[in-house]
């Protein structure tokens, strides 16, 4: 192996490594997400088993809540995205909170390829570079004849 390869390979590892820190980010956006959706659709299903007449809080940020009493004719704002809101009916907002889950569900899955990926190929140049580092300094080689 030239000195040329030695150092595209260090670029490469480099490369990746770097890229596996961007998806472990996303990976962590979209399970915060997914956290998000299946909290506010088990928040609308449990509205459903609230006594009428209940007194809820409800929290507005910066630990403030406003008291209210939940209403099973209310409709339910929610986002859609570029800052738009729409007001629809409860069982549409949880069931649209479902097809949300279930789209973050598949995006991670399809993370978690890449991320599996971009680990082996780390691996295998990692392995590559530390058994020409062990050949250049003398010392044995895994798998070598002798080395065991």
């Amino acid at each position: 192996m030239t000195e040329r390869q030695v150092q595209e390979d260090l670029s490469r590892l480099d490369a990746y490594r770097n890229q596996l820190n961007a998806l472990l980010q996303q990976h962590q956006y979209l399970s915060a997400s997914r956290g998000d959706h299946e909290r506010a659709r088990a928040t609308l299903e449990g509205l459903d088993r609230v006594p009428g007449g209940s007194e809820l809080l409800v929290p507005v940020g910066g630990e403030t809540y406003l008291r209210g009493t939940p209403s099973t004719s209310t409709k339910v704002l929610i986002g859609i995205g570029a800052g738009y809101v729409v007001e629809l009916e409860r069982p549409q907002v949880t069931e649209l909170l479902a097809q949300r889950v279930g789209k973050i569900d598949h995006a991670t899955q399809e993370l978690e390829g890449q991320m599996q990926t971009l680990e082996e190929r780390i691996q295998i140049l990692s392995r590559r570079l530390d058994a020409l580092a062990r050949a250049t300094s003398g010392a044995p080689v895994p798998g070598d004849v002798g080395s065991d």
